[in-house]
C-alpha cells in the first residue's frame, strides 16, 4: 500500500513538473529564438509576430498530439476493424453490422439503452432542478447540496458495490442484510432478488446512476437559478403569481439553456454506461447494454475484434449527434452573448 502511494505521488510530481518544465522551457526557447527586444525595430516587430503565431501552438501542441494518438487514430482503427473478421485480418464488409441487426442480444441492448436514455437524464435533471429550487432559499442549502453532490466523487464501481448491499438478497429463513429487503420484510412482504427481476431490474440499476448524477444537475442548475434577475421575480410576486407559476413560467424558461446542457451531458454519459451493469449483473437477466456487450465481444469468449468494433461504432454514432448539437448550442450562446 505504501509503495503504491509513493509511486502515485512520484508520478504526480513528475507529471506536474514535466508540464511546468515543458511550458516554461518552450516559451523561454521561443523568446530566445525570436527576441522581442532586438536592436532593429522592424526585426523586433517581425519577431513579435512570429511569437504570437507560434506561442498558442506550444500550448495546444501536446493536447493535439494526445488527441490524435488516443482519440482520432483509435476511431479510424475501430472503423477499419468493424469491417474485418474476428482476428481483424480478413475483410468481411458489412457482415458484422448485419450480425448486429439480427442478433437478439444486440437488440436487447439497444432496448435497454433506450430505457436508460428515457429515464436517467430526465430523472436527474428534474430531481436536480427541484432540489436546487428547494435549497436555494434556506440557510443550510449549501450543506444539503454538498451532501447530494457527494456521490459524484464515488466511482461507478464503488457506487455499485454500495447499492449491491441495498439490493442484497439472502435465502429463505436468513436475515436480510439488504436495506430494501429488510424494509420489505418488516412490512410483511416477501424479499426479492431485485436485480434479477425481468424488466424492472433495469430501473433498479438506473437508480444508481441517478443517485450519482443528481448532484451534478443540482449544482449546475442551482448556479443558473441564482442568475435569474431578482426584479423579474419581484414583478411576478407583485402581479400575484404563486410559487408554482413563478417556477414554471419564469424561472424554468430563463434557465432552459442550462437545463438542456445538463440533460445532454447526462445523455452522453448514459450512452456509454458500462461500469454499473458490469458490477451489478454483468449483463445477466436482460440487463445488457451496448458498452457491456462491446466489452464481452471484444475481450471475452476468445475475443471478436470485428463485432466488438462494430458495436463501438454504433455507440459512437449514437453519441456524435448529441455532442455536435451541444457544441453548436454552446457556440450560438457565445455569439448571442457578444
Amino acid at each position: 500500500m505504501l509503495e503504491q502511494l509513493l509511486w502515485a505521488g512520484a508520478i504526480i510530481i513528475l507529471g506536474v513538473g514535466g508540464c511546468f518544465g515543458y511550458f516554461y522551457g518552450s516559451n523561454l526557447l521561443l523568446d530566445r529564438i525570436f527576441p522581442a527586444h532586438a536592436a532593429d525595430m522592424s526585426k523586433a516587430h517581425r519577431n513579435l509576430k512570429f511569437q504570437s503565431v507560434i506561442r498558442p501552438w506550444l500550448f495546444l501542441g501536446p493536447a493535439l498530439v494526445l488527441l490524435t494518438v488516443y482519440l482520432i487514430y483509435p476511431v479510424f482503427q475501430t472503423i477499419w476493424l468493424s469491417f474485418h473478421d474476428k482476428s481483424g485480418e480478413a475483410f468481411v464488409g458489412g457482415a458484422n453490422y448485419a450480425w448486429a441487426v439480427n442478433d437478439g442480444q444486440f437488440r436487447q441492448s439497444i432496448f435497454n439503452n433506450f430505457l436508460w436514455l428515457l429515464v436517467v437524464p430526465a430523472a436527474c435533471t428534474f430531481i436536480g432542478l427541484i432540489i436546487a429550487v428547494l435549497t436555494d432559499r434556506i440557510w443550510w442549502g449549501n450543506i444539503a447540496r454538498s451532501l447530494i453532490f457527494l456521490p459524484l466523487a464515488i466511482s461507478f464501481v464503488g457506487a455499485s458495490v454500495i447499492w449491491k448491499f441495498v439490493y442484497d438478497y439472502r435465502g429463505e429463513g436468513q436475515d436480510q442484510i439488504g436495506i430494501l429487503n429488510a424494509i420489505v420484510s418488516w412490512f410483511g412482504f416477501e424479499p426479492q432478488v431485485w436485480i434479477a427481476l425481468p424488466f424492472w431490474n433495469n430501473f433498479f440499476l438506473m437508480v444508481i446512476l441517478i443517485w450519482i448524477q443528481t448532484g451534478f444537475a443540482t449544482v449546475i442548475l442551482g448556479a443558473a437559478l441564482r442568475g435569474v434577475p431578482e426584479d423579474t421575480l419581484e414583478a411576478a410576486v407583485i402581479d400575484g403569481a404563486g410559487p408554482f407559476k413563478i417556477f414554471w413560467r419564469i424561472m424554468v424558461p430563463q434557465i432552459m439553456s442550462t437545463i438542456i446542457v445538463v440533460w445532454t451531458t447526462i445523455t452522453v454519459l448514459v450512452l456509454k454506461v458500462f461500469d454499473i451493469v458490469l458490477t451489478m449483473t454483468n449483463g445477466q437477466w436482460d440487463t445488457q447494454v451496448l458498452a457491456n456487450l462491446m466489452y464481452d465481444w471484444m475481450f471475452r469468449g476468445g475475443g471478436d475484434f470485428g463485432r466488438g468494433a462494430a458495436i463501438a461504432i454504433v455507440i459512437m454514432l449514437a453519441v456524435l449527434p448529441i455532442m455536435i448539437w451541444n457544441i453548436r448550442q454552446a457556440n450560438a450562446e457565445q455569439k448571442g452573448g457578444h
